[in-house]
């Protein structure tokens, strides 16, 4: 069987809204070989589809449809660390999880530029699912069909703390809260910003970044369906955050620290406690600047 690594991503930082994503060192894993029928489980116990609704499937049955071959079944073994429903990129990792294994069951017919481009279409956008396939921090655009990126691999004394709620917020609903319009002002609020985060992660001005990922298109409309969200922000920039964030759309937020931050976790984890927020989860990860990696 071909076994594959594919990290999480925590996409938008604040005001790159669907154009901006990065890849954190925590993982799913998926085993995968192709079978005359499908046989689908999780390793790890979890709940998922094992009929042909499940997302890892199809997207190989989508990638073999490219290449002009019928997929007749599968043999697919999940590892879900990535938690469902939080805002880290689990659908992507399925996505990104079938195109490479049918990908390499075909003898790697198919271009990195093109599975970026079929990701994003099954997916609808690439902030994502780019950046589980390369790695680093992404950034990318699409124009329904073609996605443009640039990938940047970031050596920062950086660390990225996922605090994670103990409920779900799906993205329909996280989506459907969003405005239709915008004004031109907060557009411009918004571009600039995206611009600095970039420029000043990578340059390594990490003072910027609390600005950097100031928001006006999303983060104020999904607050309001995240309980206890600014109060978390607020936990983590007592604490010493250079930035905190919603991680995609929702319900994790991360906080940026200085890799000098001692026991940065463990000091949100105790006022998270202090706070009655013992549901909250935190896990301190790193970028992970190779992406999805065959083992």
């Amino acid at each position: 069987m071909i076994k594959i690594q594919i990290p999480a991503t925590s996409a938008n930082l604040g005001a790159g809204f669907d154009a901006l994503g990065l890849a954190l060192t925590f993982y799913n894993y998926v085993e995968i070989e192709e079978s005359d029928r499908i046989d689908i489980s999780a390793s790890d116990g979890l709940d998922i589809p094992t009929d042909e609704k499940n997302l890892v499937y199809i997207s190989a049955k989508d990638l073999y449809a490219v290449c002009g071959k019928k997929l007749n079944g599968l043999k697919l073994r999940q590892t879900n660390s990535i938690p469902m429903a939080r805002g880290l990129g689990s659908s992507s990792a399925c996505i990104i999880a079938g195109l490479v294994g049918a990908n390499k069951m075909l003898g790697d017919p198919l271009s990195k530029d093109d599975l970026v481009d079929l990701a994003a279409q099954i997916e609808g956008h690439p902030d994502n699912t780019a950046p589980a396939l390369l790695g680093g921090i992404v950034t990318a655009v699409f124009d329904g069909r073609r996605v443009q990126w640039v990938k940047q691999e970031v050596y920062t004394k950086l660390k990225f703390a996922a605090i994670i709620p103990d409920f779900e917020l799906k993205t329909e609903e996280a989506r459907a809260c969003l405005p239709k319009e915008i004004s031109h002002k907060d557009a411009v609020f918004n571009l600039s910003r995206a611009a600095l985060f970039s420029a000043s992660l990578l340059t390594g001005k990490f003072e910027n970044l609390r600005t950097a990922v100031d928001d006006r298109l999303h983060q104020p409309y999904r607050m309001k369906l995240i309980p206890h969200c600014k109060e978390v922000f607020d936990i983590a920039y007592a604490h010493g955050a250079y930035a905190s964030y919603i991680s995609g759309a929702g319900p994790t937020v991360m906080a940026i620290a200085d890799e000098s931050n001692t026991y940065f976790a463990g000091k949100l984890r105790f006022s998270l406690d202090n706070a009655g927020l013992g549901g909250w989860q935190v896990h301190e990860l790193k970028i992970d600047n190779e992406g999805t990696k065959i083992l």
